[in-house]
């Protein structure tokens, strides 16, 4: 289930309240923290405790590429 874009406008990081970035079906990405918000079912879980931090710099560049709509 995709995420309306009109809910994605308005969603954002709930720890620096920055923007986050789509990536594919599965994550809202913020990659000034390198933090990744799983989606459940299309619904967005953003509780800083449950989002997964990426330390790897090539994860975060695939997940920068994926959001870009490049392959990854």
């Amino acid at each position: 289930m995709a995420l309306d874009e009109k809910l994605l406008d308005i969603l954002v990081c709930p720890q620096d309240q920055g923007s986050l970035l789509l990536i594919g079906d599965e994550f809202l990405y913020n990659p000034r923290l390198r933090r990744a918000y799983r989606i459940d079912d299309g619904i967005p879980v953003l509780l800083i405790d449950e989002a997964v931090d990426i330390t790897d710099d090539a994860e975060h560049q695939r997940m920068l590429d994926r959001a870009s709509g490049e392959p990854g």
